[in-house]
């Protein structure tokens, strides 16, 4: 197991060769989101999408210009794949799961991307936009009822990953 070294290499990649990864890779990639754990085994109430299409991509990323008021965003970077994944989202505050599902599949997705030497990025704030273009949303088959709630890039990278330090007092810890 090369759990930690993974841990401690992962990183957000914002540099893709535009090859994306082979299907083996995808189907792995895949899995261990399938792996993950989720609230209550509330399988059925996630959706992965995964869009490989560049013309949907970029009419995605010239809306989150539109909505930022920045024509040059481009936060895919170049990236071929994304999996979009969704979730049945109640009202606040049980809400809270939902996304922590989300972002559970997502980490896992990024961790196997480690592994495999893949490129990913963790995508919230394109997701944001997303889903207030319906124009958008309707082209992606995403269930009735379902939220786009993040997403994760994926692609092959000249970045290498590296082991990094980590420092203990990154984020302020407390014990009561």
């Amino acid at each position: 197991m090369q759990t930690f070294e993974n841990l401690y290499s992962r990183r957000s990649v914002r540099s893709y060769t535009g090859e994306g990864p082979g299907e083996a890779q995808l189907a792995e990639i895949l899995k261990s989101a399938y792996a993950a754990p989720v609230g209550k085994a509330q399988y059925q109430s996630l959706h992965l999408t995964v869009i490989e299409n560049k013309d949907y991509l970029s009419r995605w990323e010239a809306a989150v210009g539109e909505a930022t008021g920045n024509p040059d965003a481009h936060p895919f970077y170049g990236a071929p794949v994304m999996v979009l994944v969704s979730s049945v989202v109640p009202a606040a505050p049980l809400d809270n799961v939902a996304y922590s599902n989300a972002a559970i599949l997502a980490e896992h997705m990024s961790l196997a991307a480690v592994e495999l030497n893949l490129g990913s990025c963790l995508i919230w704030g394109a997701v944001r936009v997303l889903n207030t273009r319906p124009d958008l949303l309707a082209d992606l088959p995403i269930p009735e009822g379902m939220k786009p709630c993040c997403g994760v890039i994926v692609g092959k990278t000249d970045v290498e990953y590296t082991l990094r330090e980590v420092a203990e007092n990154r984020i302020k810890t407390d014990k009561f």
